[in-house]
């Protein structure tokens, strides 16, 4: 079943893969990873089960927990960039990035409610 919010947040997690990926291999950085890994990626899990809830009311709640692991997602990205900006680990752009595309399937999920 494709809809924009299953297609935008299945993009982002390729992203955020790929972010883990750079962080554990080249920074060698596991903590913050491993939580934005799961969070970036649970967010279209859940979008993607709420698209085969039984009731309207299974469907709202796999929105919200999808919304609420965009939010928890922005804060493990605002905790890298203000941990790692120091070492350099992540680049300013390459943090907005994916913060971006975060913040705004936040607003998809919040509207398809």
């Amino acid at each position: 079943m494709a809809s924009p919010i299953l297609d935008k947040s299945l993009l982002f997690a390729a992203r955020i893969v790929k972010l883990y990926q750079y962080l554990t291999k080249e920074k060698h950085e596991t903590i913050i990873s491993k939580q934005i890994i799961r969070s970036g990626t649970s967010i279209g899990a859940n979008a993607n089960e709420a698209a085969y809830g039984v009731s309207r009311a299974d469907f709202i709640a796999k929105m919200q927990i999808a919304l609420k692991e965009t939010a928890e997602t922005e804060y493990w990205l605002r905790l890298l960039i203000a941990v790692v900006s120091r070492t350099r680990a992540v680049s300013r752009r390459c943090f907005w990035a994916l913060f971006a595309p975060c913040s705004l399937t936040g607003v998809s999920l919040s509207a398809s409610q």
